[in-house]
């Protein structure tokens, strides 16, 4: 299978998962994010407890790469401290901002979510991947 089958299939089994397109009933944190130029909506629910993320879920609606990402994240940072969330967060908007370029290290820190490292070249598509890692980010330093 080729990069970019395998970057398809990623995205496409991202966009139709379910276990984290979800309600909290008991979040601490919460926080709406929107893309108004492609209509991507997105509202971001976190359990917080003693500085780790509990629970993490996302509620809306936007285009396969917004819920791919959405879900990649809510899978990498759940069960992660809200600092090490923090700086997983600064590394995925790094490597979209095309400032960080190691894979092996992106891939390492970022898992399954550097798959979407090729976003960084369709700047049209590049609010939509970081919608929800920005959101979670300003749920947890609002907070």
């Amino acid at each position: 299978m080729d990069l970019g089958n395998l970057y398809t299939e990623v995205i496409l089994e991202h966009n139709k998962e379910t276990k984290n397109r979800r309600e909290i009933e008991d979040y601490t944190h919460k926080e709406r994010g929107h893309n108004p130029s492609c209509g991507d909506d997105i509202t971001v629910e976190a359990k917080i407890e003693d500085g780790i993320i509990k629970d993490l879920a996302y509620t809306g609606h936007g285009c396969s790469i917004s819920q791919a990402s959405a879900s990649m994240m809510t899978d990498l940072l759940t069960g992660k401290t809200v600092e090490e969330a923090l700086e997983i967060i600064e590394v995925f908007l790094g490597m979209i901002k095309r400032e960080i370029h190691d894979m092996d290290y992106l891939e390492d820190v970022l898992d399954e979510a550097s798959i979407l490292q090729g976003i960084s070249n369709l700047p049209a598509r590049v609010k939509c991947a970081v919608l929800a890692w920005h959101t979670l980010k300003e749920a947890v330093i609002k907070n």
